[in-house]
């Protein structure tokens, strides 16, 4: 057996590790093998696993080998500078390449982003955001909202790039796991339809990581889903009671908040943005995180990324 299919049980737990250290963000409808499925057995948690992805498919089993996984968290919370707000539910998933040579891993997202969650409700809406006001514009906004409709604000966080700096270590103990770039989207009508705090050049980075120590599982299944605990040809490996989250994250100004951009600066003046590291804190709890391979991919070599795929496809309902 090659060291890939030696030491993936161990790499695993560390991936698994690193995949509820995401606060909630937004994705589009996915295709294929990355839209939401139904999966029979050990595969339901994986049903966004980007199995056919080129870079997956490519994977060989010795050289490279590929793992799905997912994480979800109930709740937690977030503090942007002055406000602080309760996340709803997340559900993250990607696809992890392993190049045991190397001791590195690349991420691979779903076409269509890795992350889908509930949106999160800002306290006190837009009047708690940045009125009261005697500033004319300001003012004359504040003026406008007259019912709970135009003063709720939701935030959601979007991906501003792909994640990179994955670190078995931090999976499997503390620090860093993950470097992940977002930006958050603030949507009301009056606030329009492009009002973010970051961007795709300027973005938050999250280094998210162990808040706890995670309980750990491991069960052998069947290619199709079905439980076979002696002789499954895939592996489920299961973290589960975790608290994870970061407090070194800095947050930039906000943009594109209102018409022009008007109402940007309001925004940042009633949250405190820009918010130096330190200032802003991340908590997502009772993360349950799953990751799944074959059991032995070294024994599949060459085709070990197309047998991961294959058994995907054959756990679909």
């Amino acid at each position: 057996m090659s060291p890939a299919s030696k030491n993936w049980i161990k790499a695993a737990g560390a991936v698994a590790a690193s995949a509820a250290l995401v606060m909630p963000l937004t994705a589009t409808p996915a295709g294929a093998a990355t839209a939401a499925a139904q999966l029979n057995g050990s595969w339901a948690p994986f049903d966004r696993c980007p199995v056919d992805a080129p870079a997956m498919l490519a994977t060989d089993g010795d050289t490279d080998v590929a793992l799905c996984v997912t994480s979800t968290s109930p709740n937690g919370t977030i503090k942007l500078g002055n406000t602080t707000a309760t996340t709803g539910s997340t559900n993250l998933q990607f696809g992890v390449i392993q190049h045991p040579a190397e001791g590195t891993y690349t991420v691979v997202p779903p076409a269509a982003g890795s992350i889908i969650s509930g949106k999160t409700t800002i306290p006190g809406g837009l009047l708690g955001i940045m009125c009261p006001s005697n500033i004319p514009v300001v003012s004359a906004v504040c003026g406008q909202i007259t019912d709970a409709t135009l003063n709720k604000v939701t935030a959601t966080v979007e991906s501003a790039g792909t994640p990179t700096e994955f670190s078995l270590v931090a999976g499997i103990s503390s620090g860093p796991i993950v470097k992940l770039p977002v930006k958050i989207r603030l949507e009301n009508p009056l606030l329009g339809s492009n009002c973010y705090i970051g961007s795709s050049s300027n973005p938050v980075i999250l280094r998210p990581g162990n808040l706890s120590a995670p309980s750990f599982s491991a069960a052998r299944f069947n290619a199709d889903g079905s439980a076979n605990p002696d002789e499954g040809s895939m592996i489920q490996i299961a973290l589960s009671g975790a608290a994870q989250g970061d407090s070194q994250f800095s947050a930039p100004k906000a943009s594109g908040c209102g018409l022009a951009g008007i109402l940007s600066w309001a925004i940042d003046l009633k949250v405190g943005l820009p918010a130096a590291a330190g200032s802003n804190n991340l908590v997502l709890n009772d993360a349950k995180t799953y990751t799944a391979g074959l059991t032995a991919p070294g024994l599949s070599v060459p085709n070990a990324g197309k047998e991961l795929s294959d058994a995907w496809h054959s756990a679909l309902r």
